[in-house]
Formats: structure tokens, sequence, C-alpha cells
């Protein structure tokens, strides 16, 4: 069989949409559709169902989309061990945060490296993050979290990650030398969405002092935060990394306080027995390379 057909299956269940894998693989949506029902038709079982407006796999599909994903990745280990071709797709989990402070100039110079690699970035919560990692959906993962973030994964620390409480320059905080725990509960915060790693992490630091959290607004982008901090609605916590920039021109303050519960490690983590294509090892290179600098 066609091992295109793989990977159409492989795209719509990453996507869960006939329309946007089709747009990712340059294909009419007619096309997407066809391939679908010709493995639908060659194995005898649907595939993907509808779950409101978008797709999802059935148990079926479930169980060929592991088996496509180890041919497609033996596909490429034989073009790599035997024609000596560097290409095929590297597919990246990560979260948000990393996703846009952190990877863009690593990617930048994979790309050069590898100019014929199809690099796949996938925004995601730390949770799918490592269960996509365990089913092979991607290659790579990049998260914060404490290490091992799953011992049963290959985690490689990159470095540590502190997190800031950040706030509008004008704050009362502002002008405190010293800042207790206790002082974060009278004042309200911009959160992330529930399920962070960082703000549960902060959410049990005041829970075990007893100390209330006052939340003013929840959002789920960090660059929404940081422009709602600015604005004076309130304070944040949020890895450095995020606000780096805003705090070295004085767009942001960043308050007096730390606390050794508040950092993260920036880790990396695969299946221990993911094949390392020549993309994939140098990915991670040029990774631990620029934490040992």
């Amino acid at each position: 069989m066609d091992l295109t057909y793989f990977r159409t299956l492989r795209e719509v269940a990453r996507r869960k949409s006939f329309t946007r894998a089709a747009e990712e693989l340059g294909y009419a949506q007619s096309s997407i559709t066809m391939q679908i029902q010709k493995l639908e038709r060659e194995y005898g079982v649907p595939l993907f169902e509808r779950y409101g407006r978008q797709l999802r796999l059935t148990p079926p599909g479930e169980s060929l989309l592991v088996i496509a994903q180890q041919l497609l990745e033996l596909y490429d280990q034989s073009k790599e061990m035997i024609a000596h071709q560097v290409s095929g797709t590297l597919t990246i989990g990560t979260i948000n945060s990393l996703a846009a402070y952190y990877l863009p100039p690593f990617l930048h110079k994979l790309k050069q490296l590898y100019p014929g690699l199809n690099i796949q970035l996938f925004p995601d919560s730390e949770a799918s993050i490592l269960s996509k990692v365990k089913e092979g959906d991607y290659d790579i993962g990049l998260l914060l979290d404490q290490y091992p973030a799953d011992p049963t994964l290959a985690c490689t620390s990159v470095r540590e990650e502190q997190l800031v409480f950040v706030a509008p320059l004008d704050h009362p905080l502002t002008q405190q030398s010293d800042i207790q725990l206790a002082d974060l509960g009278n004042t309200e915060f911009i959160v992330t969405e529930e399920g962070c790693i960082y703000r549960g992490k902060f959410e049990r630091l005041l829970k075990d002092n007893a100390v209330a959290l006052q939340i003013g607004f929840e959002l789920g982008n960090v660059e929404a935060i940081k422009q709602c901090v600015m604005s004076g609605l309130g304070i944040a916590l949020l890895p450095r990394i995020t606000v780096a920039n805003e705090l070295a021109i004085g767009k942001l303050a960043q308050l007096p306080f730390t606390h050794n519960q508040l950092s993260m490690d920036l880790q990396l983590v695969l299946h221990p027995k993911k094949w390392m294509s020549q993309p994939l090892q140098a990915f991670i290179q040029l990774l631990t390379k620029q934490s040992a600098e």
C-alpha cells in the first residue's frame, strides 16, 4: 500500500480535520477524503468519526495509526541509512511559551543544517505532550516541569528556568524592597489557564501557606497576560524567558520575591526506544550545547 495514505492518516489524526490536513500536505480536500476512504475500504472499518466540529480516530483507527507511524519511521530510517537522504519530518510537541520565546532560533539553525527537513511544531499542554511522545505521535517533546517530567520517558534537563512575578511599573509592590508570600494574597493576579504546570505550583505554594489567590483574569495567551499586566490590571507569574525583553526595556517590573519552589526544569523528553534520526540528534545537540555554554 502507498505510504502516502499512511501519511495522510497521520496528518488528519494530528489536525483533526480533513481541511487542515489538506493545507499541510498540499492536497485538495477531495484527495484527502479519497485516501482515507481507500484505507477504510482496504481494512473494512471506519477510521474516523465526528466529534463536535472535529474528527477523532475510531478504536481501529487508533490501532492503525500506531502501525502507520512505525512504518513511516522505518521508511525514513531506511532512506537515511541506505540512500543517505536526510529529509522527512521532525514533529515537536511543546508548550506555548517555549514555542514562542525559546525555540525559534534553534529551529532556524536546524533548517539551515537540513533544508529538506519538514519541521512540525505543535503547541500543546504538558500532559498531552507526554502522552503523544509515548504514543509516537511526537518525535520529541519540550516542556517546563520538575525533572524528570515522566520517569518512563528519556528526559534530559536543558536548563533551569526561573518563574518571576511581573507587575506594572507603578504597582505598590514595586516600592517594597522585600516581599513576603502573604503580600501576594493582597493583590489581583492575571493567571494562565487551569492545568498549566507553573500555575499549579504557585497555587500549591499559596495553599500550603494559607494564602488566598485572588484571580482577576484568566487568560490562555502569554502575550495577552503581559499586555494586561502593563495596562495595570494585575500581576502575573511567568517563566522569565517570556518576559526578559519587557524587563530589559523597562516595560514591566520584576517583583523582589523568589522561592525555591518557583523554578522549573526546561527539559526534552523522548520515547526510550525512539529512532534517533540525524535531524533529531542535531536538534538535541543544538539545545544541549546552548545550555552548556
